[in-house]
């Protein structure tokens, strides 16, 4: 009884001993390789050339939010923009398979860790604890205070370069990761967030809540994304409207806010499991039209 009271407060004073450092320890974590804290060259960091920071956010998991970061980050990138993404969600780091990168691995240069591009130009940047974990089916298993300060290397030593907008891919709900982000991006700026949802009413409710932590924070709501609205169908390419469409249209026309549907379609499921690029894939679909509406109107909320 002793030894494993013993057990659980060492725990506890390691996990302290990180969170006041700041720094990440590959102790017994799973991860590949040293890290290193990195001097800031300025108050803002690596972010100094960095031009938009957007969250995506979620009240509730399985919503489709990395979908949609991810074909987010892609239409803004086929616009001319030049994107990054932070993959703040760490036990669940999916994005690098959207994209195709999940081989790739992380190195370091004299300004921190490089990003893995997802493309010859490098013009899509993404960093993930996906590209650091040993075994892709390992759990992280952390406390709070871990997951802290990852996050707040990952804001910190990142050398993102020249970026127009970096969009960060947060876990579900309102937790430590949520106010680790804010915090650490705090001497930046956060300039926004996308809210995720789907058409059921459990989601729409779940959203409220998310409502409520942006106004708590002080965070720009800069739309609402209605994801798995309606489904396109594989044969003949027709949309069909979900029958919950007005309880999204109800709250935002309550709130004045809106940013765009995605539909449900198998062709984008079956890009995103292949790590395709979807948008170039299929551009005459009803699909891609509505993602790029959606990337649109981020860069016009973006600019007020």
């Amino acid at each position: 009884m002793a030894c494993d009271w013993f057990k659980l407060v060492g725990a506890e004073l390691v996990d302290w001993f990180i969170e006041l450092i700041g720094v990440f320890c590959p102790r017994d974590c799973g991860l590949r390789g040293r890290t290193e804290v990195m001097e800031e060259s300025s108050e803002e960091g690596n972010l100094r050339a960095v031009g938009r920071v957007v969250l995506v956010l979620s009240g509730k998991g399985g919503v489709g939010k990395s979908t949609i970061t991810t074909e987010l980050a892609l239409a803004l990138q086929h616009a001319g923009k030049k994107v990054g993404i932070l993959d703040v969600d760490l036990c669940g780091p999916s994005i690098p398979r959207m994209l195709g990168v999940s081989q790739q691995e992380v190195h370091q240069c004299d300004s921190g860790w490089v990003p893995v591009y997802a493309d010859p130009q490098q013009r899509l940047a993404l960093m993930s604890i996906g590209f650091l974990l040993d075994d892709p089916s390992e759990a992280v298993v952390w406390r709070g205070p871990k997951k802290t300060a990852l996050i707040g290397q990952f804001v910190r030593d990142v050398a993102w370069g020249e970026l127009d907008v970096l969009l960060v891919d947060t876990p579900p709900g309102t937790s430590d990761e949520h106010l680790a982000v804010l915090e650490n991006l705090r001497k930046h700026r956060v300039d926004g967030a996308v809210l995720v949802t789907t058409p059921q009413a459990v989601s729409i409710g779940d959203v409220r809540r998310e409502i409520t932590f942006c106004k708590k924070t002080g965070v720009k709501i800069l739309g609402i994304v209605e994801n798995m609205s309606g489904f396109v169908c594989p044969h003949c390419i027709s949309l069909s409207l979900s029958v919950s469409l007005s309880l999204y249209l109800s709250l935002c026309i309550s709130l004045s806010l809106s940013v765009g549907s995605v539909p449900l379609d198998p062709l984008l499921a079956e890009s995103i499991e292949e790590g395709r690029d979807f948008l170039q894939a299929f551009p005459e679909s009803a699909t891609y039209s509505s993602l790029r509406a959606i990337a649109e109107s981020v860069l016009t909320r973006l600019q007020d």
